[in-house]
């Protein structure tokens, strides 16, 4: 049977709902946010199928469903493990219920608990890496150059950078002509404006995702932070999960998000007692730490892209 028409059987069965379900997933599946919800569940069902696991799994829709609701009509005590929701006030109404089984939240919020987990792509984990890096480089000062009408879309990662970089950090119109060895300059805009810019200096120029498009080179002496699972082929799932539905690379993360939220089902399964892990994902680095799933170095194994 080929991969395809295995993952597709999978499919079918896993949403077909079994008499109960060891993992309990709580995604969107329609309205705003059903696009990532259904990226995060193929990720998952993808890194589901090729860890050969028999797990039942049960989805559940939360834009149609309440917290509440699903905790009640949904979770057994069958279940050993729910993975969601979304969406951060859905995670504050979980919080609020205190599961006695293990949730694996796909978001982060401020409010703490014991036996909620909260993993996220945030702002926050993709300016701890880049501080990281600043630091390896030896930059003390940085000067951000942002393209304008990009401000909405890069601010909160902007503030999230001041509070981990520190208050030498000096915004600018144009590029710096020449850096000291400890200057570095951050490019805060889309690869197209990126172009436009003209030569860039050929070393301590820094950039987000934003700046890099599919397709397109990467400038020499350009580092970035990012998820490596989308610049490198050592995961099958993801590349298999990507042929049968092509996405823009901020959907791509999205499919290497989900499938980290199965491999770290795997081991919330696997593990009795406390559980503790640490692993090379497809998203970087994670680890257990204590009632947080916390990434400290969540995209830093993989922040140095140089084009040759």
């Amino acid at each position: 049977m080929s991969y395809k028409k295995y993952w597709l059987l999978l499919c079918l069965a896993a949403c077909m709902s079994p008499a109960y379900a060891d993992v309990l997933v709580i995604l969107p599946e329609s309205g705003t946010m059903a696009r990532a919800g259904q990226s995060i569940k193929r990720g998952f069902l993808s890194a589901y199928t090729a860890s050969g696991s028999k797990e039942k799994i049960i989805f559940v829709d939360s834009a149609k469903n309440s917290i509440d609701s699903i905790f009640k009509k949904k979770v057994t005590n069958k279940t050993r493990l729910i993975v969601g929701p979304l969406a951060r006030p859905e995670i504050e109404n979980v919080i609020q219920l205190s599961p006695k089984i293990p949730v694996l939240a796909l978001n982060d919020v401020n409010t703490q608990a014991a036996n909620v987990w909260q993993y996220s792509l945030a702002k926050q984990d993709d300016a701890v890496a880049l501080n990281q890096l600043l630091k390896k480089d030896g930059v003390k000062k940085l000067f951000v150059l942002r393209q304008t009408g990009t401000e909405s879309a890069t601010e909160l990662f902007l503030v999230a950078l001041v509070a981990e970089f520190g208050s030498d950090i000096e915004m600018v119109n144009q590029l710096p002509k020449k850096l000291s060895r400890k200057e570095g300059v951050l490019l805060l805009g889309d690869h197209q404006w990126m172009e436009q810019l003209g030569s860039l200096p050929e070393k301590n120029i820094y950039a987000t995702p934003l700046s890099i498009e599919q397709g397109q080179p990467i400038p020499i002496g350009l580092s970035f932070c990012d998820v490596p699972a989308l610049y490198n082929g050592q995961w099958a799932d993801l590349i298999e999960a990507y042929k049968e539905q092509p996405e823009n690379m901020a959907f791509q993360r999205l499919l290497a998000f989900g499938g980290d939220a199965w491999s770290m089902s795997q081991q919330f399964l696997e593990q009795t007692g406390q559980v503790q892990f640490s692993f090379v994902g497809r998203t970087g680095a994670i680890e257990l730490k204590e009632a947080l799933l916390h990434k400290p170095s969540i995209k830093s194994l993989f922040s140095n892209i140089i084009s040759k």
